[in-house]
């Protein structure tokens, strides 16, 4: 099956300023993210790439916007409002620090399938939508490209790790324990039987995602541990 890169787009100016930016347009990388963004085409020399997919906010765009120079022929990035940041309400736009002092916050960590944004959604929405994007994007994709093809697709922490948590078979309360940084790369392999999650959070170099020959992918996990290039999956 296809193998999928979730990229978090690269540091915004509402990271940098600890703004929870949710859909707040005109949000842009800043210099680092732009740095960051730059970077990918580097690291992702080598790994071909079938198509590109992004969430319609601009950071995540302008993260794809060098990689897809590089590559014309993958033209503009498929836009999917599934892949859009989480709709958080009235929390949009407010500093971190002072939701922090929110009781939903404690909710937010320890509890996040209980979780609901005033005036927005829920995280098991979210959770619901960015799953059901991810696995349709990918069964799509094996269609029209082969089981062999790589995607990326770039979008937000939340949603990176709501999609996770479900590729690891772990309760949405416990998707709080997954870490992805800006311009990150999250690597998932979707199979009849079950996704293995090759990278996660992954910021260094990533020629090791080159795709593998097909008839190497059986579904079964490897007793005792993966031995690298020649892993099963």
């Amino acid at each position: 099956m296809p193998t999928l890169l979730l990229v978090r787009h690269g540091r915004s100016t509402a990271n940098s300023a600890g703004i929870l930016a949710g859909w707040t347009p005109g949000v842009d990388l800043d210099e680092t993210g732009r740095a960051q963004a730059a970077k990918l085409v580097e690291r992702l020399a080598g790994v071909p790439l079938a198509l590109a997919v992004s969430s319609p906010l601009e950071r995540c765009r302008q993260t794809l916007g060098p990689l897809l120079a590089d590559r014309p022929e993958l033209g503009e990035p498929t836009v999917d409002d599934r892949l859009g940041e989480c709709h958080y309400g009235d929390w949009t736009g407010r500093p971190l620090r002072e939701l922090a002092t929110e009781p939903l916050w404690r909710t937010v960590q320890d509890h996040a399938s209980a979780a609901a944004f005033p005036g927005g959604e829920s995280l098991r929405a979210l959770s619901h939508r960015t799953v059901a994007a991810a696995r349709e994007w990918d069964e799509k994709i094996a269609a029209e490209h082969g089981p062999d093809a790589v995607w990326i697709a770039c979008t937000h922490g939340d949603v990176i790790k709501a999609i996770v948590a479900d590729a690891l078979g772990l309760h949405l309360d416990h998707f709080q324990r997954i870490n992805v940084d800006p311009a990150s790369i999250t690597a998932i392999r979707y199979t009849p039987l079950r996704p293995f999650v090759l990278r996660m959070g992954d910021t260094g170099d990533l020629s090791g995602l080159r795709p593998k020959p097909s008839g190497a992918s059986t579904g079964d996990a490897m007793v005792g541990g993966s031995t690298g290039a020649d892993a099963v999956g």
